[in-house]
């Protein structure tokens, strides 16, 4: 692509853009869901027994900031990833 056709796409729609929601937003179950589907995810298959044994190091990590809740509105997901 040269500078005139890159200068004619459209710029991304900022609607459509991944963003971090505030977990004051959220109620205590969602925050519990989005630690459990950390969990399975990320520590289920690496041979861990007990993937929910990391649960509440990783609650903890959320209620520090350490891991932030992303949101996606083109996906309409949600999860729990490193900070921006």
């Amino acid at each position: 692509m040269n500078a005139d056709e890159s200068a004619n796409q459209p710029d991304a729609d900022p609607r459509e853009e991944r963003f971090v929601v505030d977990t004051a937003l959220l109620a205590e179950d969602q925050i519990l869901g989005l630690v459990e589907e950390y969990c399975t995810r990320y520590h289920g298959l690496n041979d861990t027994e007990s993937p929910f044994d990391e649960r509440d190091k990783v609650l903890g990590a959320v209620k520090r900031g350490d891991l932030v809740v992303w949101f996606d509105p083109v996906e309409n997901t949600a999860g729990l990833g490193q900070k921006p």
